[in-house]
């Protein structure tokens, strides 16, 4: 979202558990010209006193999953479903695929987003 709207949004990423970005989010972003092997997930209390718009969460319903709670002042949670691609077993190539769909995904639900902001 940063990429393609961040001339219109300011875009901040956080997460419930920090490490780096995955080597297979790194090579899949790469095959859309967005570069980013420079990021990591930084932590959600990083951001308290700051007040968003929105804050959209991407956990999928595995109970695995820790979706992270933001505490500070949010004009609208979002929740959209998205399995975390890393608990994907298989080849190399099954488990790239699925990183492309949750890739695709997620540009496909930002877009739609905008287009609801846009209209209201």
């Amino acid at each position: 979202m940063r990429h393609d709207f961040g001339d219109k949004f300011d875009v901040h990423s956080a997460g419930a558990n920090i490490a780096p970005v995955h080597p297979l989010a790194v090579m899949v972003m790469s095959e859309t010209g967005i570069d980013i092997s420079e990021q990591g997930s930084k932590p959600v209390g990083e951001f308290l006193g700051e007040r968003f718009d929105y804050v959209v969460t991407l956990c999928g319903d595995s109970a695995k999953d820790v979706c992270p709670l933001f505490l500070g002042e949010v004009g609208e949670r979002l929740h959209w479903n998205f399995p975390d691609p890393v608990e994907t077993e298989g080849t190399e190539e099954e488990v790239l695929s699925v990183f492309r769909k949750v890739r695709d995904g997620i540009k496909k639900r930002y877009t739609e987003f905008v287009d609801e902001l846009k209209e209201t």
